[in-house]
């Protein structure tokens, strides 16, 4: 059971996203890993699931939609045979080396994605502790309850792969 959950409903059926849509949408998987080290200075199991799905929508940029600018325009998944399907044997067409090569990149992309979460709500951390009160209050906010919200967040440049952290230790504050 989930201790807590955004549901992210796309607008529209969607077959093709940017690589910036990607990058926003890990960076929205990690934002309650990133509150809880602003807020708590800790971090708890509760992203799971969260750095699964981070964890997967990074490989995929690296390994099969040569969004790694390090890897090149080069995907190196290959689909699954048709006779043997998911449960046949994987084999690999790419050496050691570059397999280290897409670990480092799916390290890089996912860290980048947490630096802009805790980011964004470094710069927005009144809006926050606001809303992690009215969430405690109230338990769930409907999509017009959180319009007037999104309307005073304030954005961030996105962090790149491997740029420096964006500020040391958050500071750590209780919701009171």
């Amino acid at each position: 059971g989930a201790l807590g959950y955004t549901i992210q409903r796309p607008i529209e059926d969607r077959f093709l996203m940017t690589k910036e849509e990607l990058e926003n949408k890990m960076s929205v998987l990690l934002g309650g890993r990133a509150a809880e080290q602003i807020v708590f200075g800790h971090l708890s199991t509760g992203a799971h699931d969260d750095l699964g799905k981070v964890t997967q929508i990074a490989r995929h940029m690296a390994a099969s939609y040569g969004m790694v600018a390090d890897l090149g325009h080069v995907t190196y998944d290959r689909e699954p045979s048709a006779f043997l399907g998911a449960a046949g044997p994987e084999f690999r067409q790419y050496s050691e080396a570059t397999a280290a090569r897409i670990d480092a990149a799916v390290q890089s992309v996912v860290d980048a994605a947490f630096k802009t979460a805790v980011a964004v709500l470094e710069d927005n951390k009144k809006l926050l502790l606001q809303a992690a009160r009215t969430l405690l209050a109230k338990e769930t906010l409907t999509e017009a309850e959180l319009a007037p919200i999104f309307k005073t967040v304030r954005r961030v440049k996105p962090a790149s792969p491997r740029s420096p952290s964006r500020s040391a230790e958050p500071q750590v504050t209780g919701l009171a």
